[in-house]
């Protein structure tokens, strides 16, 4: 029986995650919740599972983190606000099934210092693939990780034709369904640019050795490119209950948690190159990434200021990534990377992006 402590329990990873544990109870056991700010849709989930402890925004989920005993922790919080809680979970000595991207993107080396081998599980569809994938071989044998991205809902768009596309259009994608920040991230590709710097942190590859490639199908979730040429896919229709079952119970598989692909079927899959003038995010990722210290930081937290202009009319589609690179390329990083490092660039990127959306 593993003991699970969901965060972010109101959201679209946890309740997709109590849906794999309805379904075997027998397995596992919710021994705390934590949301945002959905009380009331807390307490209900609560009351279904039998569950004691409870806690309400972030600094209350790191304080249930480090005084509930779990197995795992599911950290299913949006933004770096997650970040408090990721450092708790691997302090206490707990697996972390890792959704919040963001929280190892901010803290880095803070956070790759803490956890011991095997501790953080991802549970993005694409690193979990990866995961998956290189059961396939050795760290040795590993020439390449290839991350695969739908495109979005403006894929094959020129850079000019995405001038005067509106916030409603952005959160029309075609095969996920997540909340406003990921969807609107995922529209930029920003959210495949959280997703290199992820994957290198996750698993000491260079990023000059991590690509990605547009397949609009969403079926194949990643791959793993092997040094004999060999290439190990992980393919399954688009569901996020399978990397979530992944990451409750890694290294194991939960019966029945998905259903596989009909072979029976026929079907295409296609992939096609990603077009960085349309969609520089990743480029700039990969730079930021390099950087290292506090630029992740910046740049997401200076992302997640455009976002919200650019959904309240005060801001272009264009104008997020352009904020963005400025923000990053006016920043000077401290000598040392700490917690109070972190909040302080966090702070003053979300004030340079907003001095930044004002002129522009």
């Amino acid at each position: 029986m593993r003991r699970v402590l969901i965060l972010g329990s109101t959201g679209s990873i946890g309740t997709q995650a109590l849906d794999v544990i309805r379904t075997r109870r027998d397995r596992f056991e919710v021994v705390g919740l934590a949301a945002g700010r959905d009380r009331q849709a807390m307490a209900a989930q609560a009351a279904e599972f039998g569950v004691a402890h409870t806690a309400l925004g972030a600094v209350e989920a790191e304080q249930l983190v480090r005084g509930v005993e779990a197995d795992v922790v599911l950290n299913g919080i949006t933004g770096s606000v997650g970040l408090g809680p990721t450092l708790a979970a691997l302090e206490c000595g707990r697996t972390l099934a890792l959704a919040n991207k963001e929280s190892l993107i901010v803290g880095g080396d803070l956070v790759t210092a803490l956890a011991a081998p095997g501790q953080i599980v991802p549970v993005d569809s694409e690193h979990s693939a990866i995961a998956q994938a290189l059961r396939a071989g050795t760290d040795a044998e590993v020439r390449r990780l290839v991350l695969t991205a739908s495109g979005g809902p403006f894929r094959g768009r020129s850079r000019a034709a995405l001038g005067a596309v509106t916030p409603a259009q952005a959160l029309a994608h075609p095969t996920w369904d997540m909340g406003r920040v990921v969807t609107t991230n995922s529209a930029t590709l920003v959210n495949k640019g959280l997703e290199v710097i992820e994957a290198h942190l996750l698993f000491g590859v260079g990023y000059d050795e991590i690509d990605v490639v547009v397949h609009p199908q969403s079926i194949v979730h990643s791959m793993v490119e092997f040094t004999d040429g060999s290439t190990i896919a992980q393919a399954s229709p688009p569901d996020m209950r399978l990397p979530i079952s992944l990451g409750l119970d890694w290294p194991h598989r939960v019966p029945g948690v998905g259903a596989p692909l009909d072979w029976t079927a026929a079907q295409s899959w296609t992939f096609e190159p990603l077009d960085d003038d349309a969609f520089p995010a990743v480029r700039l990722a990969k730079q930021v990434g390099r950087a290292g210290g506090t630029y992740p930081a910046v740049f997401n937290a200076a992302n997640e200021q455009a976002v919200d202009a650019f959904h309240e009319g005060r801001l272009s589609f264009l104008g997020i990534l352009d904020t963005v690179a400025r923000v990053v390329d006016a920043h000077e990083a401290p000598a040392a990377l700490t917690r109070d490092a972190l909040a302080e660039a966090e702070r003053w990127a979300r004030a340079e992006a907003d001095a930044a959306i004002a002129r522009a």
